[in-house]
């Protein structure tokens, strides 16, 4: 993933905050939200920091307010964020924000919720409706698939022998309810039509779609095993990468 570009943002400083002698700090009793609280953060950034959590994503085209005090604050969100090993990723051109699992290898450290990767046909459809994003970019159009076109390009890579009409129906309509748990498609107003939500872009991370053929052509060489694992964020209570369709 590359280094995005740092913004220019105006940080909650916790440590700058006035205290007073005895250990009573007038400035968090003054905004405690509720009996025994002892956050120093606004209540603006707390609730950015739930919201980041809860996961998978947020999108700034469908909450600018949100979307505009991670902005600003990002600087303290990482810093919170870096206590639990976690890294707030912003895409400023699709305006989407993520959590993922900083890469460790301290002892004993592991993340906070272990993360399911991918099917084979589910990875199959992510990276053709990745494509289909990066080739919409900038045109200001919703990119949508319908179930059909999503048959359809599962068919396009189905294995000979392997996979009937029926299991071929089951396999489309199972990767379909996945990427949309995982909010990488989004419902529409037309029943079995989805929109391509821009974190895919950041879910699938390529330097260049042109790398993705290959690894298409190397899945098609491959078999149903589990094959990848999507950085599409952390959920505090259950994250959405689990399998619970």
């Amino acid at each position: 993933m590359t280094d995005l570009p740092e913004l220019d943002s105006q940080t909650y400083d916790a440590d700058a905050a006035p205290s007073v002698p005895g250990g009573t700090d007038p400035y968090r009793t003054e905004r405690a939200l509720f009996i025994g609280d002892t956050g120093a953060f606004p209540f603006e950034i707390r609730q950015a920091l739930v919201r980041l959590l809860r996961g998978p994503y947020i999108d700034g085209t469908v909450d600018a307010a949100l979307w505009t005090t991670i902005q600003t604050h990002r600087a303290s969100l990482q810093q919170y964020l870096s206590e639990i090993f976690l890294l707030l990723t912003l895409d400023t051109d699709r305006k989407i924000a993520m959590l993922t699992p900083a890469q460790i290898d301290a002892v004993h450290t592991q993340p906070i919720v272990a993360r399911k990767p991918l099917r084979r046909e589910e990875t199959l459809l992510a990276l053709r409706l990745r494509v289909l994003l990066d080739r919409h970019a900038g045109t200001g159009n919703d990119v949508t698939i319908t179930r059909a076109g999503a048959r359809e390009i599962l068919a396009e890579h189905r294995q000979p022998g392997t996979v009937d009409d029926k299991r071929l129906d089951e396999a489309t309509d199972s990767s379909l309810a996945r990427l949309l748990a995982l909010k990488l498609l989004l419902p529409t107003e037309l029943g079995g039509e989805y929109r391509v939500s821009n974190a895919l872009a950041l879910a699938l991370p390529f330097d260049s779609i042109d790398q993705i053929p290959a690894y298409l052509a190397a899945l098609d060489n491959g078999s149903d095993e589990d094959i990848f694992e999507p950085g599409t964020g952390y959920d505090a209570t259950q994250t959405p990468l689990e399998e619970n369709l």
